[in-house]
């Protein structure tokens, strides 16, 4: 009776070829806590092909939608070829309510489909953010490049971090279904389908308790006093692996998901304190009193010094007509090595390290690791700066000065290091002198769980100082948190040795601050304050290292504290007995302060 009319409306069905995304995978921490995953979201798309009476439709979205109508056509466009027949994503993240009302109106809007897509979710929003990374739209450039050569158009990437180091394996393969639908775009049949495969899932090195632990010890309990910024990264200095890395101010990679929108990446991108950058691999700071466990290290391994060798310090050292200060304007007196890194007496290895000359320093802290990048996987990882003669003619067409060289023996002049490195260089000397790269993936694994690779340790190379010289290094380091007055007593943990070293780099020159009281200088010209540290002494199991930018005092008083929060929690997670070997080795360091002392004429 009507066939001619159902003949008529047959020959205007047709096959959609839907695409089904697939999950990227998961990213877990050591103990697999869910970092980063996927959750559903709500889309609404347009299929430019199917878009009939296109003014009409985009006025009812705009009206559901909150937006503007033209807004939403000129987001369509007018696509030709095969762009035609691909869905432009209108929103990516409805709520259920309005998803709801697009769905009770698609009969009257033709060409718009509905569905339900996998998004990208950052369970603890900013928290190693900068390791994380973020994801986005696919850009030409990277289209054009043969590792994107299965890529199209529109398709969700890595672009920073491991999102991006390991987009390979966290991408998935995405799945199809072929479905009839009548004239007015609305779906009838399934004619077949192929479920997407979810990306691999990845398990870090890192400690998601040490992560939170460390991100909060930056923060401020006072609400009329910024929180902190910088950066912390603990490691294991046995195997190299990263067990928090922290770089604040930090952003909400959930922002990316679904397309940054140009207000918030305009905020970011003008923020004077560079939220975007990571710190802990890229940030260059001058690596001050930390130094001079390097400095050390050289002195006794060249000959420079001995252990028992006590050079005077009366506040000052005097090269020339210049005169370099001490941090203590009335002295030392008499210092040997130990109570020279216990106190950072800096008239002390000013001497050394003009002893010592700049090239065979800089011998010394490039076998430490400084001064070339750690080899960790995340890339933008800046090498850090270690002078030479040969450098300065190079770079600056001059000669080397001496003076330079005393500024260069505490950490200071020209000397640039990241956090990482600093991390690796202590690393070297609790683990007796393997210099390691630092590890943040412990195995990747497919979607249910199959392990398909295991990381491994790797030693990168052996630092230039016998294990003994080592081992006197590490009792000086011993001193400077467990003894007496020593500059890093803020980093005690109660039933566990801790070595460490404090320290603090000038960001402007004291000329230029020394009229202003400390709350009068501004944030910027403010000094960093850093502290490394590990425990136990006698068998480090870890290894922290915080640098707080413009702390405006030193890294005893300010970085000390952050780093005995994180040695704090790892022993709350791992308890152990005292080393009964380890209380000697603080008392040994005492009684050979107070020989010193009583040998003073």
């Amino acid at each position: 009776i009507e066939g001619a009319d159902l003949r008529s409306r047959s020959e205007q069905n047709f096959v959609r070829t839907i695409r089904l995304e697939a999950p990227r995978g998961d990213i877990v921490d050591r103990e697999g806590r869910i970092l980063a995953s996927t959750r559903p979201a709500y889309r609404v798309q347009v299929i430019p092909n199917e878009l009939h009476g296109g003014d009409r439709t985009f006025h009812v979205l705009g009206q559901i939608l909150g937006e503007s109508p033209g807004e939403l056509a000129r987001r369509v466009g007018q696509p030709s070829g095969r762009q035609r027949f691909r869905p432009v994503v209108l929103r990516g993240d409805l709520s259920y309510e309005r998803f709801v009302q697009v769905e009770s109106h698609r009969y009257a809007l033709p060409g718009v489909v509905t569905n339900i897509g996998p998004r990208r979710h950052y369970v603890e929003v900013d928290l190693a953010a900068h390791l994380l990374g973020t994801i986005g739209e696919v850009g030409m450039r990277q289209l054009a490049l043969p590792q994107f050569s299965d890529y199209d158009a529109g398709e969700i990437v890595g672009q920073f971090g491991l999102e991006s180091q390991l987009e390979a394996h966290l991408r998935g393969r995405a799945g199809g279904r072929n479905m009839v639908v009548d004239v007015a775009g609305r779906e009838i049949e399934l004619l077949d389908e192929i479920k997407p495969i979810p990306g691999g899932r990845v398990v870090l090195t890192l400690d998601l308790d040490l992560q939170r632990i460390a991100e909060e010890a930056f923060r401020s309990t006072d609400p009329e006093v910024p929180d902190h910024m910088g950066a912390l990264v603990a490691i294991d200095p046995t195997n190299g692996e990263i067990l928090a890395l922290v770089s604040l101010p930090s952003y909400d990679p959930n922002s990316f998901a679904g397309g940054i929108d140009s207000q918030t990446w305009e905020q970011l991108l003008s923020d004077p304190w560079k939220p975007l950058r990571n710190r802990a691999l890229s940030g260059e700071y001058a690596p001050g009193s930390t130094y001079k466990a390097v400095i050390a290290a050289a002195g006794l391994s060249e000959g420079g010094i001995t252990r028992e060798e006590e050079i005077f310090c009366p506040g000052y050292y005097r090269m020339g007509r210049r005169i370099y200060r001490c941090w203590k304007r009335g002295g030392h007196g008499d210092v040997a090595m130990d109570a020279a890194l216990k106190n950072s007496c800096d008239v002390y290895f000013y001497t050394l390290g003009v002893r010592l000359g700049i090239d065979r320093i800089a011998r010394y802290a490039k076998g430490f690791g400084f001064g070339r990048p750690t080899g960790i996987v995340l890339g933008a990882e800046k090498a850090g700066l270690i002078p030479t003669m040969e450098w300065k003619r190079r770079v600056k067409g001059e000669g080397w000065i001496k003076g330079e060289t005393v500024s260069a023996a505490i950490g200071q002049g020209y000397n640039l290091v990241t956090p990482i490195q600093l991390a690796v260089a202590y690393a070297a000397i609790a683990n007796g002198g393997r210099v390691l790269r630092p590890q943040l993936i412990k195995r990747l694994e497919t979607w249910d769980q199959k392990v398909l690779e295991i990381f491994t340790p790797e030693e990168r190379s052996r630092v230039p100082v016998s294990r003994e010289i080592i081992e006197v290094v590490r009792d000086g380091l011993i001193a400077v948190v467990e003894g007496e007055r020593g500059t890093g007593s803020r980093a005690r943990v109660p039933g566990i040795v801790v070595a460490g070293k404090s320290g603090t780099t000038q960001v402007v020159s004291l000329a230029f601050v020394k009229d202003l009281e400390p709350e009068e200088i501004p944030v910027r010209y403010r000094d960093h304050a850093l502290f490394a540290a590990f425990a136990p002494a006698m068998a480090p199991e870890i290894v922290v290292v915080a640098l707080v930018e413009h702390a405006g005092a030193g890294g005893g008083k300010v970085a000390a504290p952050i780093v005995q929060k994180v040695l704090a929690r790892y022993f709350e997670k791992h308890p152990r007995q005292p080393e009964v070997d380890e209380t000697p080795v603080v008392l040994a360091q005492e009684s050979l302060q107070a020989s010193a002392e009583e040998r003073r004429p």
